[in-house]
C-alpha cells in the first residue's frame, strides 16, 4: 500500500528523556552508544501513488498537526511504495 511517512524527533537542545532511559539501559546491557534520541514514525496510507501534492500536503500536516513545533522538529517527510 502506498504511503507517505512522516519523520518527527525531539529538537536537539531539548532534553530527551525517553531516549536517555533508553541509552542508560543499554549501556548497562553493555551495549557502547554515546546518545539515544527517540522520535515516532507516522505513516499515512493511500488508495493511490502519492502525488507532489499529496507530499506537500503531508509536510504542511506534518508541521501543523502531527508535530509539536515548541518541542520537535520535522526531519523527513518521504513517499514508500
Amino acid at each position: 500500500m502506498p504511503k507517505i511517512i512522516v519523520e518527527v524527533m525531539p529538537k536537539a537542545d531539548l532534553l530527551d528523556p525517553q531516549g536517555k532511559a533508553v541509552g542508560n539501559s543499554l549501556k548497562r546491557a553493555g551495549h557502547n552508544v554515546t546518545t539515544v534520541r527517540i522520535g515516532k514514525r507516522i505513516e499515512l496510507h493511500f488508495d493511490h501513488t502519492p502525488t507532489e501534492a499529496d507530499l506537500e500536503a503531508a509536510k504542511q500536516a506534518a508541521a501543523d498537526f502531527l508535530s509539536n513545533g515548541v518541542i520537535e522538529d520535522v526531519v523527513n517527510v518521504t513517499v514508500e511504495a
